[in-house]
């Protein structure tokens, strides 16, 4: 099943729009983690198994493995994703946007190596940038729209022929012309309604991952409000602190499905 056949079915069969982030942070550990070899994957799976039917995804932040040489425990944890909870798709948060052969290897790396449903990209280098990873057909190409940080705005909200914000003709072009296989889909973060009501305005049902609800303060009614397609869909809302570290022993998965069922049923309160 392609990336957006995959999130269609699953915002359905879970009657979710929440994202789960994988962040694995091992200083925030409980304690009877942080000295095992396996404890970033221990961690990340028992958030799994705590959250998988309230999730529309998961979004392991690639960073967080890395910094911990913890790259094999990444691979491990989205075959096992795959493996107990195949409904949910796994967006590889990466970020990558790079030309050519280089990117060539960064798909490589994203569906081949790590088997992710979708990656994160950046269009700062033009579609010759985006262009390697349409190789895989089948899979999601999220792209950098209007991002949740207030130094986005240094760039994405400049003006450009026309009068159109730079943010909005990505937009467009993510959308249109780039949308080659149909698997397209964008980052707009949650601090930004207005913004992000002007971007559901230009893509119509294209799928949006809007970080920037919990630890970063964006509002869940603006937000879903502003973003949801015209189905009550559209969207997957990322948490990640919020509900990764809501407890700090033995019960963190306890703790951790607590937030995001609130969170979840939160957010389907404004969907109708």
């Amino acid at each position: 099943m392609d990336f957006r056949s995959k999130l269609a079915a699953v915002w359905q069969r879970h009657d979710s729009l929440l994202c789960v982030g994988l962040d694995p942070d091992i200083a925030r550990f409980p304690a009877h983690l942080k000295d095992r070899s396996d404890g970033v994957l221990a961690f990340c799976k028992g958030i799994v198994d705590a959250t998988a039917d309230l999730a529309c995804a998961f979004k392991p932040q690639i960073a967080y493995f890395a910094a911990a040489r913890a790259e094999d425990q990444l691979q491990e944890l989205i075959a096992y994703i795959h493996e107990r909870h195949p409904a949910v798709p796994v967006v590889l948060d990466a970020k990558r946007g790079d030309i050519g052969a280089t990117a060539q290897q960064y798909a490589r790396e994203a569906f081949e190596r790590f088997k992710a449903d979708a990656l994160t990209v950046n269009p700062y280098m033009g579609f010759d940038s985006v262009e390697p990873y349409l190789e895989h057909s089948d899979k999601g190409l999220i792209v950098l729209c209007r991002t949740s940080n207030p130094g986005g705005s240094d760039l994405q909200n400049l003006s450009i022929e026309g009068g159109r914000k730079l943010y909005q003709h990505v937009a467009a072009l993510v959308a249109g012309p780039w949308n080659v296989h149909g698997q397209n889909a964008l980052v707009v973060g949650a601090t930004f309604p207005q913004e992000l009501a002007d971007v559901r305005s230009i893509v119509g049902d294209l799928p949006l991952l809007v970080p920037g609800i919990g630890a970063q303060g964006g509002d869940v009614e603006a937000t879903v409000r502003a973003g949801r397609s015209a189905a009550g869909t559209g969207l997957m809302i990322s948490s990640s602190r919020a509900i990764l570290y809501a407890g700090k022993g033995e019960d963190f998965a306890d703790k951790a499905r607590e937030v995001a069922l609130a969170t979840r049923d939160e957010v389907n309160l404004y969907r109708a």
